[in-house]
């Protein structure tokens, strides 16, 4: 056998295993059969599960007591006590919980990965003053990656790769930390002086656009989209909002601000579903309305305490993030937020619900995520 056929058996062999590896890794998801192929994960500390655990950075959930809900009880790296939106949206697509990027490779990446990153912003400068982190740019370059790999099960075949990215899920949630770690840290940042809010949010939807052009081109199809939560409301906020002339406890300031980005974000999803990307179809998902209904609509979530992390320090506990190994509050269903910045497990596990199955146009635009796994 001349060795063009030697070397054409080994690569069949290698392809063998590989789609043996793949069935394995297929196998080993929920009971529930899946809707998508596989569920791609963007975002900052709000869905990163562990991508930061070994960087050198102040932007880490790898000590207890966070996890202290997650199974087993134990820190993963995702900073809250329990599963995050995402884990909630996997579970009701039918996978199993999607593996951080960092400590993932070969066939398990046919089922998604998660490339988010906590500090991480739509600007790469976005987050530097709490240490290292992977940016938007960065976790685009790494999916590209990603895609130069799969391309061993699918034997070079484009088509039949491309076929495959069409029926996963992007999900991408950036923009919190742009404004949190940078536009309103004006101590370390510049942008609060070279740009008007309105000025910075089109900024920022130029670059957030590109990035989402890019996923595109590399094989993406199916988007959800988050919009950026009511951060002037957070506990690390009214811990800070001493001047409430407004007559409101949280920094209305930034507030604003987010509406402005919402506002360029959800006008951007229609361009891009009205045939600026031929083929994919974006779902919008309002954050920032769906949790005000947890709000106002507390009690009949079983929430009590809007204003305070169930772990944290100082003011509202939000002065200072959890500690390592300090005792959380006892019952964290009743709490909307787990410390300065980020929701409870009780918290996410029903805005997951709203953005998968809700029919209101207040919450998803212009359906809801089980729909767009049903196209």
């Amino acid at each position: 056998m001349g060795s063009s056929g030697i070397h054409g058996v080994t690569f069949t062999i290698l392809s063998f295993l590989w789609l043996i590896s793949m069935e394995s890794c297929f196998s080993q998801v929920t009971q529930q059969d899946p809707q998508v192929t596989g569920f791609f994960i963007f975002g900052d500390s709000l869905v990163d599960n562990g991508n930061n655990n070994g960087r050198l950075s102040l932007a880490r959930a790898n000590y207890a007591p966070y996890g202290i809900d997650f199974p087993g009880g134990i820190p993963t790296g995702r900073y809250n006590n329990g599963l995050t939106v995402v884990d909630v949206l996997a579970q009701l697509l039918g996978l199993n919980l999607i593996p951080a990027y960092a400590t993932t490779r070969g066939p398990a990446l046919l089922r998604g990965a998660n490339f988010a990153s906590g500090a991480s912003g739509i600007r790469d400068e976005t987050g530097n003053n709490l240490g290292a982190h992977v940016s938007m740019n960065q976790q685009v370059a790494n999916f590209a990656r990603v895609v130069q790999q799969m391309r061993m099960s699918f034997r070079g075949d484009d088509n039949a790769m491309g076929a495959y990215l069409s029926r996963c899920i992007f999900y991408c949630g950036l923009g919190s930390n742009d404004y949190l770690n940078n536009y309103y840290m004006t101590s370390f940042y510049s942008t609060s002086r070279r740009y008007t809010p309105a000025a910075y949010a089109a900024s920022l939807l130029q670059d957030y656009s590109r990035q989402l052009t890019q996923l595109y081109q590399l094989g993406a199809r199916k988007f959800a989209v988050t919009a950026v939560g009511g951060i002037g409301c957070i506990p690390y906020q009214l811990a800070r909002n001493n001047n409430r002339t407004s007559g409101s406890p949280c920094n209305e300031e930034i507030n604003k601000a987010i509406y402005i980005f919402n506002s360029g974000l959800l006008d951007l999803v229609k361009s891009f579903n009205n045939g600026q990307l031929p083929g994919a179809q974006f779902v919008y998902l309002n954050i920032i309305e769906s949790a005000k209904d947890l709000v106002t609509n507390g009690a009949a979530y079983g929430f009590e305490v809007f204003d305070k992390g169930c772990c944290g320090v100082g003011r509202n506990n939000g002065e200072i993030n959890c500690l390592p190994l300090q005792p959380p509050c006892a019952d964290r269903r009743k709490y909307l937020f787990w410390d300065a910045f980020h929701p409870t497990e009780a918290a996410n596990i029903i805005l997951a619900k709203k953005a998968f199955s809700s029919n209101s146009a207040t919450d998803v635009y212009p359906m809801n995520i089980q729909q767009l796994a049903m196209l």
